[in-house]
């Protein structure tokens, strides 16, 4: 088996180098470091994960907490985290806690006894309780995801508020002015700033807010399906909405069913946007125009602020913004 020392002589310096090079334990000159990983390369030698981690207090876990992973967004914020600590030698435990405080905690509780060296939360509902076991670990980096802002925590969004802006203005300037809003349940940090949006921007252009055209409900697929419904009915036709702007791509999906079984169109009757461009939006019929929001960068992002952080001892910010991008499809009425 190849040893450090087996390295050390291949490459002519010190044991104690190759181990500064490997942990980043101490500057290296960028030619010394070079001679090294060639080195590494050529021996092929594999450094001991185990020894390392214990050399440095660290076990190179990162915890994640996440509300549901089966929900489309949240498995491509996953898959940017679980990708961000493979290309640094970080491994990522993952644990669904859906939106249940006993077993937040209890999940918590398990990932600080792991020894992890730092947190991902991932999560649509905030708890009081919760939040205040997340505050009592103050040594443990933290980004938080989805969320309102935590004390001790780097909170890393999209710029919701801007996103809807984005939506409201592009079906206003293709001339549609009756616009539903479906958004999630009362409380919930990016619907509320999605409702801000869509109130600005409707108020911007000069337009009534019509509580008629508002309907709150589960960010899902049922969610959509039921607040569309429930819009539809407070209105005879042909005095429907002429455009939904769904609060995420899973409550516009459940919207194009209760339009459909309305016997509307989409988007000759009823123009529809949603929010996030998850994978289905590109396979719907019509293809759904939506606000983008870069989930699996906000998941490489959370990732790398935390390595960054342990590896490289860079402060944290307390907020990361990632702009949101308008993707327009089909299922606005040009």
């Amino acid at each position: 088996m190849v040893s450090i020392k087996d390295v050390a002589r291949r490459a002519g310096v010190s044991p104690s180098t190759v181990s500064h090079v490997i942990n980043r334990t101490r500057y290296v000159r960028p030619e010394t470091k070079q001679k090294v990983r060639e080195a590494i390369d050529h021996l092929g030698f594999q450094p001991s994960t185990l020894a390392r981690a214990l050399k440095m207090n660290r076990s190179n876990n990162i915890g994640m907490l996440v509300s549901s992973s089966t929900n489309p967004f949240f498995a491509e914020v996953v898959r940017g985290v679980e990708e961000g600590c493979y290309q640094h030698n970080y491994s990522l435990i993952l644990c669904n806690s859906g939106n249940e405080i006993e077993r937040q905690l209890s999940y918590l509780n398990t990932l600080v006894r792991k020894r992890i060296d730092a947190l991902v939360v991932m999560t649509n509902r905030s708890e009081p309780r919760f939040n205040e076991a997340l505050q009592q670990l103050k040594n443990l980096p933290k980004v938080v995801l989805d969320s309102a802002p935590q004390t001790n925590a780097c909170t890393l969004q999209d710029d919701s508020e801007l996103g809807a802006k984005l939506a409201v203005d592009f079906l206003l300037q293709q001339d549609l002015q009756r616009i539903a809003c479906l958004t999630g349940p009362e409380g919930h940090p990016r619907s509320n700033e999605r409702y801000r949006g869509y109130r600005e921007a409707m108020t911007t252009a000069g337009q009534e807010i019509d509580p008629n055209l508002y309907a709150s409900e589960t960010l899902s697929v049922a969610g959509g399906y039921r607040a569309m419904q429930a819009i539809l009915l407070r209105f005879a036709p042909p005095h429907h909405p002429q455009a939904v702007f769904a609060f995420n791509d899973l409550m516009a999906i459940g919207a194009y069913r209760a339009i459909n079984e309305a016997g509307l169109e989409i988007p000759k009757d009823i123009s529809v946007i949603g929010y996030d461009d998850i994978e289905y939006a590109s396979y719907m019929s019509p293809l759904l125009t939506t606000i983008r929001q870069p989930s699996f960068d906000l998941g490489m992002s959370a990732a790398q602020t935390l390595i960054n952080q342990l590896d490289n001892k860079q402060e944290m910010p307390p907020i990361i913004k990632l702009v949101p991008e308008l993707v327009i499809r089909q299922s606005v009425k040009l």
